[in-house]
């Protein structure tokens, strides 16, 4: 038998070749040690005790789950006022992004948008061999006429993150609507709510609205953030009974698992736990904030956030990369993002407030000690 040899190995896709894998948020020092985990975005409070006891009450992992995850749609739509027919479940909300966007883009496409948006967009679009184009902020915010500018002939998909990752800032209503009406009934345009139940009680982009009306709005969720099941990777997407249909085909077969339906079953039925997350999340970021605020003097700038982690900007003396190594000797692990063109910044997530305390802490004594 020929040995093989590495000549013999099959030619990747060149789109494919230009993917960087997806890079998830630390864990631990470079030492190994566990540090508080403040780089993922989690929620710091955990899920609803009611998730934990519907986990126990799973029937053996023999079986299929429901492929269609019947109950879970039900009950999402009766709590959003949606036709269950209008509601596909899938992976995480990150396998549904890559199912739109590989049913509407491909070769000599463009995926528009915004220039600091969540770093799994660009994969998205190299996936299916389109180009990736990234839309001007507007003091790291997603600008509306910005990203109408940059749409062409060849825009076949338009990503909103909103609220957005990793800035935290996000666009009302009427923004979302202008950049609907702007854009050619023939591109898509996906809302990725991911961090929508940190807004308060009672606001929302209109995303459902748009997609109960349109037949190009497709709105993304998950169950990953303020419920608090991540680890079960449960989301949830909205649209035309056509862009539901495109995602169906296109999904994994069983890709919610039976725990997963489970968990997110029980975690939408319990709104009181949502609420006392988010209540927690915001007091504990209006304190850190205010903490950070007081730093100004140091070159240290906090963006304006509606999720539950916050952008630091380091443009004085101390650096991004000196004040997360103050972090990480707290015990704390949080997010660097120099590949997303954010070497002067940390993305923090909204720990505990004893959590968020050690942190400014530790951020206030280096300033100090930067000078």
């Amino acid at each position: 038998m020929r040995r093989p040899t590495m000549d013999d190995s099959p030619a990747p896709k060149p789109w494919i070749e230009s993917i960087h894998a997806y890079v998830p948020g630390k864990s631990a020092g470079g030492d190994g040690k566990p540090l508080v985990k403040l780089s993922a975005n989690e929620n710091p409070l955990g899920c609803s005790p009611a998730v934990l006891a519907a986990l126990g009450k799973v029937a053996s992992p023999n079986n299929y789950p429901d492929p269609d995850a019947n109950a879970l749609r039900a009950a999402i739509g009766a709590k959003h006022g949606i036709d269950p027919a209008r509601i596909v479940c899938g992976t995480g909300s990150g396998e549904l992004l890559h199912c739109a966007v590989q049913a509407y883009a491909g070769i000599g496409d463009e995926v528009l948008f915004s220039r600091f948006s969540f770093s799994l967009y660009p994969l998205l679009a190299h996936k299916v061999g389109a180009t990736p184009v990234m839309g001007a902020d507007d003091d790291y915010a997603a600008s509306v006429d910005n990203l109408l500018a940059a749409v062409t002939e060849r825009t076949k998909v338009v990503l909103l993150d909103n609220p957005n990752n990793p800035v935290g800032t996000w666009l009302p209503a009427s923004e979302v609507a202008r950049l609907h009406a702007g854009l050619p009934s023939e591109v898509l345009l996906v809302l990725d709510q991911a961090y929508a139940e940190f807004l308060p009680e009672g606001v929302d982009d209109g995303g459902f609205e748009l997609a109960q009306c349109h037949a190009n709005v497709v709105v993304m969720r998950t169950f990953s953030k303020a419920y608090g099941i991540a680890g079960e990777r449960v989301g949830w997407a909205t649209g035309a009974p056509p862009l539901v249909d495109m995602i169906n085909r296109l999904r994994g077969a069983f890709n919610v698992t039976s725990h997963g339906q489970a968990a997110a079953l029980a975690a939408i039925g319990d709104a009181e736990w949502v609420a006392h997350c988010r209540a927690e999340n915001a007091a504990a970021r209006t304190n850190f904030a205010a903490a950070m605020d007081a730093l100004g003097n140091h070159g240290i700038r906090i963006l304006p956030s509606e999720t539950n982690f916050v952008l630091v900007l380091f443009e004085g003396a101390l650096s991004a990369e000196a004040a997360m190594d103050a972090i990480f000797a707290a015990g704390y692990a949080v997010r660097h993002l120099p590949g997303q063109d954010l070497p002067h910044a940390l993305r923090i997530t909204i720990g505990t407030r004893d959590d968020m305390d050690a942190v400014a802490t530790a951020i206030r004594k280096a300033a100090e000690q930067a000078g």
